[in-house]
């Protein structure tokens, strides 16, 4: 309320203006129903899908590949309309490998500015509604991913959304997007900090309960659409002497990866569910060490309180005034129950590494069956 009254102050101090006429008060229609319902404006219709443009299935996937490992990420912007999340746009983010988490913190920071502003600038989506994130063998399940959606759901009209792009499936011919968001119960347990036994309990959470996924497609323009199935039309060759191979030839020739029946990337995921169950009993250890320190600190003042309760029954037994009650808490430094929250997130990515080497292995044994049967041997 400060500006105005300035302003009311500003405008008494100067020559009262002429009369001019009063302008006509402006007039808006009523949004109808049908509208009103798709803006949803309070946000209050829940997310049932999430639509990809093809253009930022296009950009990720650019990304992912040119990237450094699985450390490709960036922000999505759209709208959500009627309970759909399209998602129309996307841009990477950069990744800084040696400088400080606050410095590259503020340096994200201006470049997220700056090409958000550069779009609203040039008239194009400028409204975040999520991010996507690089992954590989299908383990996703980090600090990281889990600290940024929950800012974005905090932040963020219908809490945003993270898509999940699995490199390793793509590099087998199968591109992979996945879209989740946190249940409300993580959220409540995240919100309070509460990742202990007792938390974990009472909000009923495991690692399968962390994230929920919501279905998803691809929206491809409808040219582009008829352009990708004219590629696919084989087509008869003009030359009447032409080989019968290459007497039907396409502009997208037919790929036989999938026939291939080597064990592409099991080694690796083999090392990675090893090194997963590694860094779990590692995790667990220092939580049992943990746990230890806190029961022998509660032993001590345990024994201290009871010790001082016989102390005072002596003396009030011998007529003498009872000892002041002392604040246990000061006497002894109980150390909080530690976080189960990395230990959960381990677990994902255990389940997540044994999944994607159930899925490689049992195509790999299928083909070999057919390659057997096929051979005769």
């Amino acid at each position: 309320m400060a500006a105005p009254s300035m302003a009311a102050a500003l405008a008494a101090s100067l020559p009262a203006p002429q009369a001019a006429p009063t302008p006509a008060a402006p007039t808006y229609e009523a949004i109808p129903a049908s509208m009103s319902k798709a803006i949803d404006i309070e946000a209050e219709i829940p997310l049932t899908c999430v639509q990809l443009d093809g253009i930022v299935i296009t950009k990720i996937l650019k990304h992912s590949r040119e990237a450094f490992s699985t450390t490709a990420h960036g922000l999505l912007l759209g709208l959500d309309l009627d309970g759909i999340l399209e998602v129309s746009n996307s841009f990477a983010l950069p990744n800084h490998h040696n400088d400080d988490d606050e410095k590259a913190t503020k340096s994200i920071a201006r470049y997220q500015q700056s090409m958000l502003r550069s779009l609203k600038e040039v008239q194009g989506d400028d409204n975040v509604v999520g991010f996507y994130q690089a992954t590989s063998l299908g383990a996703f399940f980090n600090q990281s991913l889990i600290d940024t959606q929950a800012i974005h759901q905090d932040r963020l009209r219908h809490g945003g959304v993270v898509i999940v792009h699995d490199i390793s499936q793509t590099a087998r011919g199968n591109a992979s997007f996945r879209a989740f968001k946190l249940t409300p119960a993580f959220m409540d347990a995240y919100r309070r900090a509460n990742f202990s036994t007792a938390g974990l309990i009472s909000h009923r959470l495991t690692f399968a309960s962390i994230l929920e996924e919501i279905p998803l497609r691809v929206r491809t323009n409808a040219l582009l659409s008829s352009y990708l199935n004219t590629l696919a039309i084989p087509s008869t060759s003009t030359f009447s002497d032409a080989h019968p191979g290459v007497a039907t030839t396409s502009a997208l020739p037919p790929s036989y990866s999938v026939l291939d029946i080597g064990n592409v990337g099991l080694t690796k995921n083999l090392e990675q569910v090893a090194e997963a169950i590694d860094n779990y009993r590692t995790e667990e250890g220092n939580v049992a060490y943990l746990s230890r320190q806190i029961a022998r600190e509660k032993l001590r003042a345990e024994t201290y309180v009871a010790k001082r309760k016989e102390e005072n029954a002596r003396r009030v037994a011998q007529g003498l005034n009872a000892l002041p009650e002392e604040d246990v808490s000061r006497l002894f430094r109980i150390p909080p129950e530690p976080s189960r929250l990395e230990s959960m997130l381990l677990l994902g990515q255990v389940d997540a590494y044994a999944k994607s080497l159930e899925s490689i292995a049992g195509a790999g044994l299928v083909k070999m069956y057919a390659a057997k049967a096929s051979s005769g041997v």
